[in-house]
C-alpha cells in the first residue's frame, strides 16, 4: 500500500511539473482571458441579453444563442477564416451597414416604450410577454450584423490563436469557455435584477438606457 501511495504521488508530481501539460493549461487560460476582455462590454448583445434576463423572458434560449453563435465565430476564427475577412472586407463594411440601420430601428422602439410607458412586470407575469422566434431572430441580428464579431473574435482572435500553431484549438476552447461564462453569468444574473423592476418607471429608465446605448453603438459603426 505504501508503495503504491508513493507511486501515486510520483504520478501527481510528474503532471504538474510536465512542461506541456502546464503549457497546454496556459494557452487555454489565455484563450479565457482574451475572450473576456472582448466580450465583457458595453455593446448591443450584452445590453439586450441583460433586458431579457431582467424579463426572466426566454433567457436560457437567448443565451444558448450568444454562445453557440460566439462558437461558430471562434472555431471559425481559429480555423483560419480571419484570412478570408483579410481578403474580404467588404463582408466587414455590408455587416456594419446592416448593422447601423438595425440598431438604430432598435434603439426607436426601445426610445418609444421609454416615453410612453405603461410597461411593468410582476412576478406572475415573468417570461408571458414576447414571442420566442422574434426574440431570436433580434438576438441573431446584434451578433451576426455585428463588425466588430468578425473584426475581433474572427480576426483578432484567430490571429492570437494562429501563433499557437497545432493547438490553437486549445485557446479557441478557452475562449469559448469565456464565452460561456459570461453569457451564462449576465442572463441568468440579469433575473434576479427583474425582481426589483416591477414598477412602469424602472422600465421606462432601462427602455431609455437600452435606447441611448443603441444609438451610442450605431454612431460608433457608422464612423468606423
Amino acid at each position: 500500500m505504501k508503495h503504491s501511495y508513493s507511486e501515486c504521488r510520483n504520478d501527481c508530481w510528474r503532471f504538474i511539473g510536465n512542461g506541456s501539460s502546464v503549457d497546454r493549461v496556459i494557452i487555454a487560460l489565455h484563450g479565457l482571458l482574451t475572450g473576456l476582455t472582448l466580450i465583457v462590454a458595453i455593446g448591443s448583445q450584452n445590453v439586450f441579453v441583460l433586458r431579457q434576463g431582467i424579463r426572466r423572458e426566454h433567457v436560457l434560449a437567448v443565451v444558448a444563442v450568444c454562445i453557440g453563435s460566439d462558437a461558430v465565430l471562434i472555431l471559425a476564427g481559429a480555423g483560419g477564416l480571419g484570412a478570408l475577412v483579410r481578403a474580404v472586407p467588404e463582408v466587414v463594411v455590408a455587416a456594419r451597414w446592416t448593422g447601423v440601420v438595425f440598431l438604430l430601428g432598435y434603439a426607436v422602439l426601445a426610445a418609444r416604450r421609454a416615453l410612453r410607458g405603461g410597461e411593468s412586470m410582476q412576478a406572475d407575469e415573468a417570461g408571458r410577454g414576447s414571442r420566442l422566434r422574434p426574440v431570436l431572430a433580434t438576438a441573431l441580428a446584434l451578433t451576426w450584423l455585428n463588425p466588430h464579431v468578425y473584426l475581433d473574435t474572427v480576426l483578432l482572435l484567430g490571429s492570437i490563436a494562429s501563433t499557437y500553431g497545432a493547438q490553437a484549438w486549445l485557446f479557441a476552447c478557452g475562449a469559448l469557455v469565456g464565452s460561456t461564462i459570461w453569457f451564462t453569468a449576465l442572463g441568468l444574473g440579469a433575473r434576479r435584477l427583474g425582481r426589483h423592476l416591477t414598477s412602469p418607471r424602472s422600465w421606462r429608465v432601462l427602455d431609455g438606457a437600452v435606447a441611448l446605448t443603441m444609438l451610442m453603438v450605431a454612431a460608433l459603426l457608422a464612423v468606423g
